[in-house]
């Protein structure tokens, strides 16, 4: 365990006022470890940072930094909880090599998952459609299963249920490779959202949450764009399940193609909104995926011998199967359906039905997990795993 000299100088660093990531990279190229850094004089200090930057250097820690340093060691002292600076040996050798590492590392749980040879990244919308947050489930478990770690934000929606298809792959192979790493935009030692917290605790346990911001942060807006780099940074490649133009998924793909990672996108329904910043991303060269050999023929050069056979979002043979061997009333409606997103109005004018029938079998559709009922009384098909 860090000593408690080295831990804190290291946070009185890091809390110095005027010194961030930047400056902090630049003290530590200069002068070696942070102890090394408040040994010396201010008009060295000066020749890297501002005087004010330095004389603030010189000055002796004050009672809140004093404090944290007490907090974190308490914290530290609980099993399973680690703090990694760009020094120590565990820190992840991906994050290593991006433009902007965080000096500091806080995480929870598997510290072995930041140097597996195989992660991804799957971001998207707060709020997808039932079949985008299918995909970022199935996807998620596949990949997982097949060896991958899944990185993610544990954001709601697509977040969401890419920690928890890995996590189900996890549980059912604990010896395996794959699990989850949920990067967030607070203190490790907090949960948000706040109905995330079952979902944090089971990360913890089978998988790691990780965190450059200091114990106690609450969340900010501005703490979730820096979130994103090092997301992207973990991460071999990035996969985008749904998302707007205007959304920080696209942020998280833009990072990860500046810092040479893949990028790839699952196109969706022109009618979706959802699936706009996707079409965007393939327009601008990400690569397109229907299964998950696309990702793991990209990433790992071939597809690893006994994987599990295709589910959910990569059976769409064995859901047309699956639909053949369906009632017809059934086949007519999930025909009219097709893959976009229509309006109770819009079924009927499809299938010339009455909205008593329309009705009825929507109803059994949805009881099956066929069908999603969005907002709107609007109506979505969803591929059965």
């Amino acid at each position: 365990m860090m000593g408690e000299a080295e831990l804190a100088s290291w946070l009185r660093l890091l809390e110095t006022p005027g010194v961030g990531t930047e400056t902090a990279r630049r003290l530590l190229a200069a002068f070696g470890l942070p102890e090394q850094v408040f040994a010396q004089s201010a008009a060295l200090l000066e020749r890297v940072v501002p005087a004010a930057v330095a004389r603030a250097l010189r000055s002796p820690p004050e009672a809140p930094l004093l404090e944290r340093i007490a907090r974190t060691r308490e914290w530290l002292n609980e099993p399973r909880h680690h703090l990694l600076t760009l020094a120590d040996a565990a820190y992840p050798p991906l994050l290593l090599q991006t433009a902007d590492p965080p000096p500091l590392l806080y995480a929870r749980g598997r510290l072995d998952l930041l140097h597996r040879p195989q992660t991804l990244a799957i971001v998207g919308s707060r709020h997808p459609s039932a079949q985008g947050g299918r995909d970022a489930h199935d996807f998620a478990r596949d990949l997982s299963a097949a060896g991958m770690t899944i990185v993610s934000g544990m954001a709601r929606g697509v977040d969401a249920q890419a920690h928890l298809g890995a996590l189900l792959a996890a549980q059912d192979n604990p010896d395996g490779a794959g699990s989850t790493i949920a990067v967030l935009g607070t203190g490790c030692d907090r949960v948000y959202p706040a109905a995330h917290r079952e979902l944090a605790h089971r990360i913890a346990e089978h998988g790691l949450l990780l965190s450059e911001f200091p114990l106690g942060t609450a969340p900010a807006r501005g703490n979730f764009p820096r979130r994103n780099r090092i997301i992207s940074g973990l991460s071999r490649g990035v996969l985008v399940s749904e998302a707007a133009v205007q959304s920080g998924s696209l942020i998280t793909a833009r990072l990860a193609a500046e810092q040479g990672r893949e990028v790839f996108a699952i196109p969706g329904s022109i009618h979706n909104p959802m699936s706009r910043g996707c079409h965007r991303l393939l327009r601008d060269g990400a690569k397109l995926v229907e299964c998950v050999d696309d990702v793991l023929s990209e990433l790992q050069g071939t597809v690893p011998q006994g994987r599990p056979e295709p589910t959910g979002a990569d059976a769409a043979p064995a859901a047309h199967a699956d639909l053949d061997a369906a009632a017809p009333a059934a086949r007519e409606l999930l025909d009219a359906l097709g893959y976009a997103i229509l309006s109770f109005d819009e079924l009927a004018a499809r299938t010339g039905r009455s909205a008593q029938w329309l009705g009825e079998h929507l109803i059994e559709l949805e009881l099956q997990g066929r069908v999603a009922r969005l907002p709107g009384a609007r109506y979505q098909r969803i591929e059965r795993a």
